[in-house]
């Protein structure tokens, strides 16, 4: 395969996200807006490339569904916890907590910060991609064990990425005695 035909095959989608994005901010499609959109489109991949980003992953629908389903019960039981604190008088404690992950992807890590940030209550306030540790702000924090299920869930959170999204050698990883830490002994084993 040719570098040309690699790299946009590496654009294509990229060019496609930008034509669209271009046509819904100007709020109509035509042919003026579509071919000034694919014209901006190429200018900025040409002039301001994206550096390459290795996927190495497959979408395994089977866990893919479960991931989305969790996700989205936690998104719901978590709305409503963080609702129901905002009218709930008195004081609540929060908490910084830090996760050793055991992935090394960066799409991954954008997965699970992601999907962590989007679940009302928590929020991934830094990454550290070498040391694949997490930063966290809880809401809500009752006592030491609270904290320890906390650490536990987003554990959890990377177990359901890896298995929907990773390669064979990021799942290898999550299986792997030896990767685990204190907070990952036994978390997400089948």
């Amino acid at each position: 395969m040719t570098a040309r035909v690699r790299r946009l095959r590496q654009q294509g989608p990229l060019l496609v996200w930008l034509v669209l994005v271009w046509n819904l901010l100007w709020g109509t499609f035509s042919w003026a807006n579509l071919l000034g959109g694919l014209a901006v489109a190429v200018a900025v991949t040409t002039l301001l490339p994206l550096p390459p980003v290795a996927l190495g992953g497959r979408v395994r629908p089977v866990a893919a569904f479960r991931f989305l389903g969790t996700f989205l019960a936690d998104l719901v039981v978590s709305s409503v916890e963080v609702s129901w604190l905002a009218f709930k008088p008195g004081a609540y404690r929060s908490a910084i907590i830090t996760v050793q992950l055991r992935t090394d992807s960066d799409v991954l890590l954008t997965v699970i910060a992601e999907a962590l940030s989007l679940v009302p209550g928590t929020l991934v306030l830094d990454l550290d991609r070498e040391n694949r540790l997490m930063a966290v702000h809880v809401m809500q924090v009752r006592d030491a064990a609270h904290v320890e299920r906390q650490r536990a869930g987003v554990l959890v959170m990377e177990d359901r990425v890896v298995r929907a999204f990773g390669s064979a050698e990021d799942i290898e990883r999550l299986d792997d005695p030896s990767t685990d830490t204190p907070e990952t002994e036994g978390v997400g084993r089948r």
